[in-house]
């Protein structure tokens, strides 16, 4: 609360202090600039000081005790506001706690209430879940049952009847159905032979998951062909479908189950290594091409180290014998006579006898160099394959995945059966490129080191009729 204070300041006290001003000693005011006085005008006699100063001083007391009165009820004012001002506080601070109390209840109100709400909105869903669920439920069975012989289903009763109602006949029909279906019947019906042909004949059911058709001596197993037509299966026979129709119990049972008739079943064609190839179009039949390029070098090439490393043995021992016994001319026709690489670096050994021994070395090097890309032939090729193969199949792959994509932005991926060819190149030729490069860069490397190990056989010959030849002169200088 505020208060307006005013201070009330009496007229005496002005008046007071005009007088003091006007009664200062004379030897103050002679120090101040006044006018002179008027010559015609007698002088005024001067003012008695000791009175001047006493009327002074009790004008002071006076309004010094009008002040002190003042400030006394100042004071007592002021300690009044106070005491009203804390009592103002004590009432506030009182109201505060009160809205506040009452702002705490509304608010924990408001949270009841919202807890209320969402539990009825849970209820709520709950109730529509049910709701589309109880629907879902009766539209599958319209579809489910609809090929089957029930109108009390489609009656207006039905249909108007209460959900549980509903639910009470739908499940107690549908009872005595399965009951029904799941007993061997015997009717007339029509289905198609392997041939594709149409035939009259009579249809055992087992329940509804298999079926047999028998047509005088043809039948078999019946399988799906979509849109309720049933065909023969060609992996069944038609003795288990006529024992099945004649009442009889059949030694073998062939069985196809299935889970309705709407949908056609394919038979699956057996795999073969050229479907399998075709099926990944025209890069598997290259990487294939090269894969039997890569059979023959490696034939060839086993064909000519075998030969070589067969001479080896023999042209050291029989070489070697002669040159020993100083027969040089014979060993020279000996190397002719066997032939083959190993025969023709010893020869040039033989024929280099008389030199030193670091030259006749050298001649062995250079003689075995030259042999070496006999030795060598067609193993390049064979890891050219072995790499290049690989990458062909990686080639496909991509090639397999592109058709993919294309096929799915244009149709979709509704129909599986549409990417199964861009699927085909991309599996079909990596395996076929691993399956040739593997062999190939094996069989590459083992005959890259079998050429080696003939050379170091090859320079261990030559290097064992030198080293007889100077034994045997050596012999003869001793």
């Amino acid at each position: 609360m505020r208060r307006n204070f005013s201070v009330r300041v009496a007229p005496g006290f002005i008046c007071s202090l005009f007088l003091a001003w006007a009664c200062l000693p004379a030897t103050s005011m002679a120090q101040q600039e006044a006018p002179a006085a008027p010559p015609t005008q007698p002088p005024v006699p001067p003012a008695n000081p000791l009175k001047t100063r006493d009327d002074l001083q009790a004008a002071y007391q006076k309004e010094y005790a009008f002040l002190e009165a003042q400030l006394r009820e100042l004071r007592s004012r002021l300690s009044a506001f106070d005491a009203e001002a804390k009592q103002d506080v004590t009432n506030i601070e009182a109201q505060i706690d009160r809205a506040e109390g009452a702002y705490i209840d509304l608010q924990s109100r408001g949270e009841r209430i919202n807890d209320l709400l969402t539990e009825a909105e849970r209820q709520v869903s709950s109730v529509e879940d049910s709701r589309s669920t109880l629907e879902a439920t009766f539209l599958q069975a319209g579809s489910t049952l609809e090929g089957y012989d029930l109108p009390e289903l489609r009656s207006e009763e039905y249909l108007a009847s209460p959900d549980g109602e509903k639910i009470d006949i739908l499940f107690s029909r549908t009872l005595n159905l399965l009951d029904g279906l799941g007993k061997v019947r015997r009717e007339p019906g029509s289905f198609f032979l392997t041939d594709g042909t149409e035939v009259e004949g009579t249809i055992v059911s087992i329940g509804n998951i298999a079926s047999y058709g028998v047509s005088g001596d043809r039948g078999g197993a019946l399988a799906p062909a979509g849109d309720n037509q049933m065909k023969v299966w060609a992996a069944s026979s038609a003795e288990t479908a006529k024992a099945l129709a004649d009442g009889r119990t059949p030694d073998v049972l062939d069985i196809f189950l299935y889970e309705n008739t709407q949908k056609a079943i394919e038979e699956k064609a057996g795999k073969t290594v050229l479907s399998v190839i075709d099926s990944g179009g025209s890069i598997a039949w290259i990487i294939v091409g090269l894969g039997g390029l890569a059979a023959l070098l490696i034939i060839l090439r086993i064909f000519f180290l075998r030969g070589a490393s067969a001479s080896t043995g023999k042209v050291d021992q029989t070489v070697g014998d002669l040159v020993e016994q100083g027969k040089l001319d014979e060993a020279l026709h000996a190397c002719k006579r066997l032939k083959g690489s190993a025969a023709r670096v010893v020869a040039a050994a033989v024929r280099n006898l008389d030199r030193d021994r670091e030259h006749i070395e050298d001649i062995v090097s250079e003689q075995i160099l030259h042999e070496s890309g006999h030795l060598n032939r067609f193993g390049t090729f064979i890891i050219v394959i072995a790499s290049v193969a690989p990458l062909l199949g990686l080639l496909g792959t991509v090639t397999g995945m592109i058709t993919t994509f294309d096929i799915i932005t244009e149709f979709g991926t509704g129909d599986p059966k549409l990417l199964s060819s861009g699927i085909s190149i991309a599996l079909v030729t990596t395996e076929v490129g691993l399956a040739v490069a593997i062999p190939a860069l094996i069989f590459g490397n083992l005959l890259s080191g079998w050429a080696e190990s003939i050379k170091d056989g090859m320079e261990k010959a030559a290097l064992h009729v030198i080293n007889r030849y100077k034994g045997r002169l050596a012999v003869r200088a001793g």
